[in-house]
């Protein structure tokens, strides 16, 4: 029996969904690419994926509302009802964009069901672990009014750049407990890095190359910002430790300059990620890095780090449900929520190492594991 079938409703393009594995390949085939950058598709932004799962959410029995967080930009809220007012509020939330398309070997959006996996952008990151949630919601729709806690489900915008829609998210609304989903093999990341983003800027004097002492080199000047965060930074960076994520790390990840070979160059950008972790103070960091930098412009994002109390009552129902507590290098949404005063872990199927690739793919059986894992995690609420 399929999921229209199950409801009683006429199916519709919708409902086509009649198992885990059918949904995930619909989420897929929605493209919900993140527009920054370069995005490989004219197919960006997040709203078909948000109206798909809305529909999903209230034939789930939950009311659904969208939240704009920017245009054509929605977040997805599903509200479940509950059988009493004032229970501690459990957030599922995923997010709903994926990475870029650019140089994947496979077809992005098919939702290819080969070799006992799915193949496809965001069958990994994040829309398997979200497939999962999902089903598991869906399959435990009767219980949940029961549960200790009021369900919601949150399918934010924007994760993959600048978070935007668990800032708003958080902002709106109050919460007790945020499970984000992310591929994890359904291990509980309790403790990530954080990310600091640094765009330089250097500025100089361009003139004929034959005359260089007549200008001022900008690619030089950069290359003194490039030799003191590998030389001095880098090390300072290294001696700090964390016992679960280790050292911070320091990568420059992209460099240009320059108009000409024959014209000393007046400019050069270079952009350079940086991983925290808890113990540091990230604005210290920017501010130590713009004070030695005085030769240069630098404008800074940043996602602060995550520490989770791994002793939280909801962490030991993710135990009970087969996941074991961990770090990670990367970051998520998770930290917005707990920057917010709102515990959050992440946990799903799937394995980072798939996520991002140019043949993204979610093993069949790991998929049909996150179900489980999700729905014993609300038995064990």
């Amino acid at each position: 029996m399929n999921f229209s079938e199950r409801t009683g409703r006429k199916k519709s393009q919708s409902d086509s969904a009649g198992s885990v594995v059918e949904l995930l390949q619909s989420l897929v085939r929605i493209p919900s690419v993140n527009p920054d950058g370069n995005p490989g598709t004219e197919k960006i932004g997040e709203k078909a994926c948000a109206e798909f799962v809305g529909a999903f959410l209230e034939r789930s029995g939950a009311r659904v509302e969208f939240q704009n967080v920017m245009p054509d930009r929605p977040n997805v809220i599903g509200k479940f009802p509950t059988n009493a007012a004032g229970k501690p509020r459990l957030i599922f939330a995923p997010h709903t964009d994926t990475v870029s398309i650019v140089g994947m070997t496979i077809a992005p959006f098919d939702a290819e069901l080969r070799d006992g996996k799915i193949f496809g952008r965001g069958a990994a990151d994040t829309k398997g672990p979200m497939a999962a949630m999902l089903w598991a919601l869906w399959e435990m729709r009767e219980e949940i009014p029961k549960l200790s806690h009021e369900i919601w489900f949150a399918g934010l915008a924007g994760e993959e750049a600048g978070q935007h829609g668990a800032k708003a998210f958080v902002a709106a609304h109050r919460a007790d407990f945020a499970l984000i989903g992310e591929p994890t093999s359904c291990d509980i990341v309790y403790t990530h890095k954080g990310a600091v983003w640094l765009t330089l800027h250097t500025r100089g004097v361009a003139v004929h190359a034959s005359t260089p002492d007549c200008g001022e080199n900008a690619i030089y000047k950069m290359n003194d910002a490039i030799r003191w965060l590998r030389e001095d930074l880098a090390p300072e960076l290294a001696r700090l430790n964390d016992r679960v994520l280790g050292a911070p790390t320091i990568n420059v990840g992209t460099i240009s300059g320059g108009s000409k070979t024959n014209i000393v160059p007046d400019f050069c950008e270079a952009t350079v990620d940086i991983r925290t972790i808890p113990s540091q103070d990230t604005q210290k960091l920017i501010d130590q890095i713009r004070t030695h930098m005085s030769y240069a412009e630098v404008s800074a994002i940043y996602s602060h780090p995550l520490r989770t109390d791994a002793s939280h009552p909801l962490i030991h129902a993710l135990e009970k449900s087969g996941g074991k507590c961990t770090g990670a290098p990367w970051f998520c949404d998770a930290a917005i929520f707990a920057e917010a005063g709102i515990p959050a872990v992440a946990a799903g199927p799937g394995s980072i190492a798939q996520a991002h690739t140019n043949d993204e793919w979610i093993a069949i059986d790991e998929l049909r594991r996150g179900v489980d894992f999700y729905r014993s995690f609300l038995s064990n609420l």
